[in-house]
């Protein structure tokens, strides 16, 4: 998924420059961002965490790269709202402390972290190089990835296929409010192009505490 990704990066990257190259346009004057739709696509690395819960519990969640997509509207040169989506696949170990007298579980596994929020950020500057801060909130959905049940299995007979069967299952997963605050720099390379680099620390309430997740993001996107 990440090759791709870079891939399709490298391409976004080439084809904004021909498209600069036949406006022959350049995006340094004061206000060129105002009233301008963007999106991109983001690379990013969360840092590993770890939270104490009641009773003994622990979590312990591996640093990992991830990947994801904003898209955003200008409303001014230095005012920007957005959406963006982010997900990451880390590893994690989970110690489990059962109510009655039985000893404690450990599980390693794979978790899915998939966030979706609401950013608003503020660039300090109408230049087409910007330091900038944002703050949002929205949802994370943390899924272990281990199933809650047995799956169910169901199979027909397809007079071309022959017998087709699926299975689905659930997991143990959670979804809740997240919000997050970062800092960082963007650097509009021409009237199509524009590149981002921030740190951000996103806060997770869980019933039983929160989880803090500290993430470097790069961000290459199309402004139109």
């Amino acid at each position: 998924m990440l090759k791709r990704l870079i891939l399709l990066v490298v391409l976004i990257t080439l084809s904004s420059s021909v498209f600069a190259q036949r406006f022959n346009k350049q995006l340094s004057n004061s206000g060129a961002r105002d009233s301008s739709f963007e999106t991109s696509f983001l690379l990013n690395y969360q840092n590993s965490t770890s939270e104490d819960f009641d009773g003994g519990s622990a979590l312990e969640i591996d640093s990992q790269a991830g990947w994801g997509l904003t898209i955003g509207w200008n409303w001014t040169a230095k005012w920007n709202l957005a959406y963006k989506f982010t997900m990451v696949k880390p590893g994690y170990s989970a110690t489990i402390v059962p109510e009655d007298p039985e000893p404690p579980q450990t599980i390693n596994y794979e978790m899915s972290k998939s966030t979706h929020q609401f950013n608003v950020t503020y660039n300090f500057r109408d230049k087409a190089f910007t330091p900038f801060i944002q703050a949002g909130a929205g949802v994370t959905t943390l899924d272990s990835n281990i199933m809650s049940r047995p799956p169910d299995i169901g199979c027909w007979w397809d007079p071309w296929w022959g017998y087709i069967c699926f299975a689905d299952w659930n997991t143990f997963k959670t979804t809740e409010f997240s919000y997050n605050l970062g800092l960082g720099l963007r650097w509009d390379i021409n009237n199509l192009l524009f590149t981002r680099a921030s740190y951000n620390r996103e806060f997770v309430s869980v019933k039983s505490g929160s989880l803090n997740f500290d993430t470097a993001t790069l961000e290459i996107g199309l402004v139109f």
